[in-house]
């Protein structure tokens, strides 16, 4: 199951590169096939799993995307005061990203249980450590 994994990955990076919205789809398609197989989801879990891991995902990126958009409409040289607004606005964003961990970890965890939950978060890192591989394997 995972040589199989590994030739889709390796073919899906060598044939063309990861770029846009299609790149991106792949990429998602692999991450889904990796969670389902590494975690072990059975039918009825991964239906109601995805949704909520999906909203979670999507609400997380959500708050991420902010403060990235905040840090870039600020100039280089920043105020004291634009400065301290920035910082005020991070804590807020990590205030709010463990309120959403809290949040879904929980709905997670009453879906799949406490074991796939911790095979979720070893599947997650994992899966982001095969990307940078074969970004790095490609480069190099």
């Amino acid at each position: 199951m995972k040589l199989i994994f590994y030739i889709s990955f390796v073919l899906l990076f060598s044939v063309k590169p990861i770029c846009g919205q299609q790149g991106r789809d792949k990429l998602e398609l692999l991450r889904v096939n990796f969670i389902n197989q590494n975690v072990e989801l059975t039918s009825a879990e991964a239906e109601k799993f995805w949704p909520v891991y999906n909203e979670y995902n999507d609400k997380l990126k959500a708050v991420k995307r902010n403060l990235r958009q905040s840090y870039r409409k600020k100039p280089i040289e920043l105020t004291e005061q634009e400065a301290e607004e920035l910082y005020q606005l991070e804590l807020q964003s990590r205030i709010a990203e463990t309120e959403l961990y809290k949040q879904y970890s929980e709905k997670i965890k009453a879906i799949i249980g406490v074991k796939k939950f911790v095979k979720l978060r070893v599947a997650e890192e994992k899966f982001k450590q095969e990307v940078i591989k074969t970004i790095k394997d490609r480069e190099g």
